[in-house]
C-alpha cells in the first residue's frame, strides 16, 4: 500500500492540505482546455488533489480533465478507472530536466467502471463527501 506523504514545514508556516496525501505513481492521460492531450504519471494523490510533472507549462487556474487507473494492488479488487476535472492551483518552476511540477485541485470525478471494486469506490466517495 502507498505510504502517506510527510510534509516538513517551517516553524511559522501553516500546512494547508486538508486530506492525507499518498505517494502513487499512476499513469494518467491529461486533456487541457484547448483539447490537447498527453500522458504523464501522478507523483502523489489525495481525495481532493493531485500532483504531476508535466513536459509543458500550464498556468494556475487552467482546467484539466484527467483519466487515471487505480491498479488492483491499490483497490484490492479489479482495476478502477477514474476521470476527473481539476483546476491547476500551483505550478513549480521547471527543473533542470524541464519537468514542470503541477498541483491541481479535483473538482468533480466519475468512475468509469461500475462493477467490482465497490469497497474501494465506497471509501473514496465517503472521503470525498466528508471533505466537501
Amino acid at each position: 500500500m502507498p505510504q502517506p506523504n510527510t510534509v516538513e514545514t517551517q516553524p511559522n508556516s501553516r500546512e494547508r492540505r486538508m486530506m492525507r496525501r499518498f505517494d502513487m505513481r499512476l499513469p494518467a492521460v491529461v486533456r487541457l482546455e484547448d483539447a490537447s492531450e498527453f500522458h504523464t504519471e501522478t507523483q502523489n494523490v489525495s481525495a481532493r488533489g493531485v500532483f504531476f510533472y508535466f513536459d509543458r507549462t500550464v498556468t494556475a487556474g487552467t482546467r484539466l480533465e484527467v483519466t487515471l487507473t487505480f491498479p488492483p494492488h491499490i483497490t484490492l479488487t479489479d482495476a478502477v478507472r477514474v476521470r476527473f476535472t481539476a483546476r491547476v492551483i500551483r505550478v513549480d518552476s521547471a527543473l533542470p530536466s524541464l519537468r514542470v511540477g503541477t498541483a491541481a485541485m479535483i473538482e468533480e470525478y466519475e468512475f468509469l467502471r461500475s462493477n467490482g471494486a465497490t469497497d474501494f469506490l465506497s471509501a473514496l466517495q465517503k472521503e470525498w463527501k466528508a471533505s466537501n
